[in-house]
């Protein structure tokens, strides 16, 4: 990983759809390196994926939730058929596990009031192992992005390194 592939990972994780000869040329490559650079950070798994972002409101899905859950019992067996159920609604856009007062953090993007109260009483709330959900519903949405901020590259200055980064 050297600074032209953080380049190109910044690059397409704000515009996943951007031709390689546009890419190479923001990048300074001819368009065969640059494809091959592409294809190595795949291969490592540093792009994951590529997929179309949409829009929620335009779709129906207005209303947007943060739910924290707490479980009456942290054994291995719940928190596996929790990730389970969560893995498998397609409403839930985000679960992380968390320290702290509560043991998941649930990003529920829904149609409306009722359809949020039918997920969590019916699909959440009812899961053998949750204890208790708290509900926070956004008023407004700030900033809503899939791209972070890339750690900053180490200088390789050895010539081990400096090969490793041309053929990784």
């Amino acid at each position: 990983m050297d600074q032209l592939d953080h380049r190109i990972l910044g690059i397409l994780q704000k515009e996943g759809r951007i031709s390689f000869a546009e890419l190479a040329r923001r990048v300074h490559l001819s368009p065969t390196p640059c494809v091959e650079r592409v294809r190595r950070l795949e291969r490592h798994g540093y792009i994951q994926d590529y997929a179309a972002h949409l829009d929620p409101h335009k779709l129906g899905a207005h209303l947007l939730a943060f739910v924290e859950i707490r479980l009456d019992r942290t054994t291995p067996d719940v928190f596996e058929r929790f990730k389970e159920a969560m893995t498998s609604l397609a409403e839930v856009q985000e679960c992380h596990m968390v320290a702290g007062g509560f043991d998941y953090l649930v990003k529920l993007r829904v149609a409306d009031m009722e359809a949020y109260r039918r997920i969590l009483g019916e699909r959440i709330a009812a899961l053998p192992g949750v204890e208790q959900t708290h509900t926070y519903f956004v008023m407004e949405e700030v900033k809503s992005t899939h791209a972070f901020a890339l750690p900053p590259v180490k200088a390789d200055t050895s010539r081990a390194g400096r090969a490793l980064g041309r053929r990784e």
